[in-house]
């Protein structure tokens, strides 16, 4: 067998690629998990190896992102975050810089190559069964009803005044539609509307900057390493969230530390006050801001803008701008309570804790849970209440994920794996019982250890 570096025999990692034609280096395991440091990154995708340590920074999803996968077969989350696989080989290519061994499992550490291969066999079944096709007309509903909201929004203080009444219903439907266009420029970001990536992304632009005032890149930068490695302390943004709060494994780490920042023991109660209201109105334009001008986005700053003259050159005229400003605060905390109960019912329940380098529908399914369907759930919640199916599938559109529910399932019952659907209310409720768990475990891990 022939090696790399520091294992003696051939080429050095930093070398260059493989010439076309040339026997490829063989690699174990072994040797590729001592690459998975900063500066140094290895990833096996379909058996190959490639050194992404230096073109990193240069990947479109962030070198986060695709590092999150370092020393790991990133085969499945190669195929699930990239449309036009053809396409996408021709970037790997100039980073070839060998394969696996023949008598190297394709997957690293002790994974279910059987559930591996069925899983990618459902793949392939939901691709024949064309679930990866998206319907223009949804879609296009999707975006027509959310410029409704915004066009009745307006005409009901334009015609009825700004009266309290007239401005409580409005900021409502502006909230819903606030909350309706997180879920269709979340569909634009997964490129699950339009076949070719640039069209998402430029309809995406739209939607979250001109309907919304926030930025795309920023958006797609924590939300795809959300994906990559849901649940996971220091890869996922979502649960990256000490020392507000404490989630999973953090519970018990800070206990023993005898860290306390917080009553962490009351931070059920305490969610109330900072966690559903000030998520959007706060954390989410300082967050954003920051990263446009850090990142100089200033296509995205300039769309993010656009919004905002919208909505102050629309509302000024009847309120004054101290009255505009406090609609935005308005519409801005309905939607965030919006945002925080729909989007982490499906995960804040579940396992969080440090990597555990499981394959990637394991991964998924630890760290996700589906909500009870209907059709006012399923509009409600922009399809998130199928969030097992979108973890498996980001790039399926989402009014497929019915049709694939029950292959999914059936993959679940033959491998042992958890296939969980709550009801609606239950999901909300079991936020607030695990936090109150995490932080019960916190208080008796610093009073006894």
């Amino acid at each position: 067998m022939s090696g790399v570096g520091e294992s003696g025999g051939g080429r050095g990692p930093r070398e260059g690629p493989v010439r076309p034609g040339a026997p490829l280096p063989t690699f174990r395991w072994e040797q590729i998990r001592r690459h998975d440091l900063p500066g140094d990154k290895w990833l096996v995708i379909e058996r190959r190896v490639y050194d992404i340590s230096r073109w990193a920074q240069r990947h479109p999803g962030g070198s986060r992102l695709i590092g999150h996968h370092g020393a790991e077969d990133a085969t499945d989350a190669f195929r699930a975050f990239h449309q036009d696989l053809g396409f996408v080989r021709k970037f790997l290519q100039p980073l070839l810089i060998g394969e696996l061994a023949p008598e190297e499992p394709s997957q690293d550490e002790a994974q279910n190559a059987q559930l591996v291969e069925d899983f990618r066999a459902l793949r392939q079944a939901a691709e024949d069964m064309k679930l990866f096709e998206a319907s223009p007309a949804f879609f296009a509903l999707l975006l027509g009803h959310i410029l409704a909201m915004e066009v009745l929004a307006w005409l009901l203080i334009r015609l009825l005044g700004p009266g309290w009444v007239p401005s409580t219903l409005a900021a409502l439907i502006l909230a819903v539609s606030q909350a309706q266009s997180w879920c269709l420029q979340h569909d634009l970001g997964h490129a699950s509307v339009f076949r070719k990536s640039r069209w998402n992304h430029v309809a995406q632009q739209f939607v979250m900057g001109q309907l919304k005032g926030f930025s795309a890149h920023w958006w797609n930068f924590r939300h795809f390493q959300h994906h990559a490695k849901p649940n996971i302390f220091h890869k996922d943004p979502d649960v990256t969230v000490a020392p507000v709060f404490l989630l999973g494994e953090s519970s018990v780490e800070y206990g023993k530390r005898k860290r306390r920042y917080l009553p962490y023991n009351h931070q059920h109660l305490y969610f109330f006050l900072i966690g559903p209201p000030l998520l959007t109105l706060v954390n989410f334009e300082v967050e954003n801001l920051a990263y446009m001008l850090v990142c100089m986005q200033w296509a995205d700053l300039l769309w993010a803008a656009s919004f905002y003259a919208r909505f102050f050159l629309s509302y000024v005229p009847f309120y004054g701008v101290p009255g505009a400003l406090l609609l935005f605060v308005a519409v801005r905390v309905l939607e965030s309570h919006w945002f925080v109960w729909i989007t982490q019912m499906n995960h804040i329940p579940k396992e969080i804790g440090h990597e555990k380098h499981r394959d990637w529908a394991s991964s998924q399914l630890a760290a996700t849970c589906n909500v009870e369907p209907s059709f006012f759930i399923d509009w409600f919640s922009g399809h998130l209440n199928f969030q097992i199916e979108h973890h498996l599938f980001p790039t399926m559109p989402r009014h497929n994920y019915r049709r694939v529910a029950p292959l999914v399932q059936a993959l679940c019952a033959k491998h042992g794996l958890s296939y969980e659907v709550k009801p609606f209310l239950t999901a909300l409720a079991d936020i607030i019982r695990s936090l109150k768990k995490s932080g019960d475990i916190w208080l008796d891990a610093y009073l006894h250890q």
